[in-house]
């Protein structure tokens, strides 16, 4: 559960702000995605490498 402590005199859209900036940090949103469907391990572990293929892609042309 997320508390926002509202400061006296503090603008209710800067509470809002700070509260939607710490959902996204806990990313709480994209575990309630993920979980609305199963997907298998070999599904999961395949996009895993993929991704750390496509970083690495993009490291080496930074390096270059």
């Amino acid at each position: 559960m997320l508390i926002i402590q509202v400061k006296d005199g503090e603008n209710i859209e800067r509470a809002l702000k700070r509260y939607k900036r710490k959902t996204r940090n806990t990313k709480l949103l994209n575990q309630l995605k993920d979980n609305k469907h199963y997907t298998k391990k070999s599904t999961k572990k395949r996009k895993l490498i993929d991704k750390a293929s496509y970083k690495q892609f993009l490291q080496d042309q930074e390096n270059k």
